[in-house]
């Protein structure tokens, strides 16, 4: 019978719960871990692969619905980018709770830490050392995210290739000079509202450009595969929201957190 509307009516699916039982077992694995049992971060890493898997597998089925069978039509993309913009919200949302502790604790310090911010124990980082390249490298990514989708519309896709590669090339850049960062400190997560508010921020944000990253390298893919148009690049358009979203929220990071936060 043929469909008389333009929505999708998505199939049933085992995958969302295939991911939440993963996803699951991951924070399990990791609370064991943090809480000292060592074989906690063995069951970590296979709710973390489980959920790998279960992204390829259900990002094959997203692709086949699209690309192959049709079903995103353009009423359809246009929900689907609403939706994207609702999801952005809300992770604003989720890092809106984390600066607010940092002003709540940076603002009016407690006794318990000698009333002053930074702690006197801290050994902060210099804003104008690796956070500031970080910045740069982020900035740089943007611009060559926003020059991909821009060789997409014209439909210049040689050169969309060539942005693809230098936005992730920065984003590989990014997450190693933050790891050097983190495996150089001279505090941890442990050592007082700094260390904690810090790492929590600044790793919850480093957590997101990987999730980007992934993001991206899969639009790479589908661009390989001639599966983007001028017209219809919903998935790319999708990634190039979310990428823009951690370049501003690391630029708040940068100036709150590791400039006025360490003044």
């Amino acid at each position: 019978m043929k469909q008389q509307h333009s929505f999708h009516l998505v199939n049933p699916s085992i995958w969302p719960l295939l991911a939440a039982s993963g996803a699951l077992m991951a924070a399990t694995g990791a609370s064991m871990y943090i809480h000292a049992y060592n074989k906690g971060i063995i069951i970590f890493f296979i709710g973390l692969i489980h959920c790998l898997i279960i992204m390829y597998i259900w990002w094959r089925d997203v692709i086949t619905e699209s690309y192959f069978e049709g079903n995103h039509t353009k009423l359809v993309q246009r929900g689907l980018k609403r939706g994207m913009i609702y999801f952005i919200v809300s992770e604003i949302m989720f890092f809106a709770a984390f600066f607010w502790g940092f002003f709540h604790s940076s603002l009016a310090p407690s006794i318990w830490i000698g009333g002053i911010w930074p702690p006197a124990s801290i050994l902060i980082f210099d804003p104008w050392d690796i956070p500031f390249i970080n910045t740069c490298i982020l900035l740089l990514s943007g611009a060559a995210i926003t020059a991909a989708h821009n060789y997409v519309l014209l439909e210049n896709y040689k050169k969309a290739k060539k942005s693809f590669i230098y936005t992730l090339t920065y984003a590989v850049f990014f997450l190693s000079f933050q790891y050097y960062e983190y495996m150089n400190a001279a505090f941890n997560i442990s050592d007082s509202i700094y260390g904690a508010t810090f790492f929590m921020t600044t790793g919850f944000h480093g957590f997101h450009v990987v999730i980007g990253t992934i993001f991206i390298f899969v639009c790479f893919i589908r661009l390989l595969n001639n599966q983007f148009t001028s017209k219809h690049h919903v998935g790319f358009e999708a990634a190039a929201w979310y990428w823009h979203f951690v370049d501003v929220v690391w630029l708040f990071l940068f100036i709150i957190v590791y400039y006025w936060g360490g003044l």
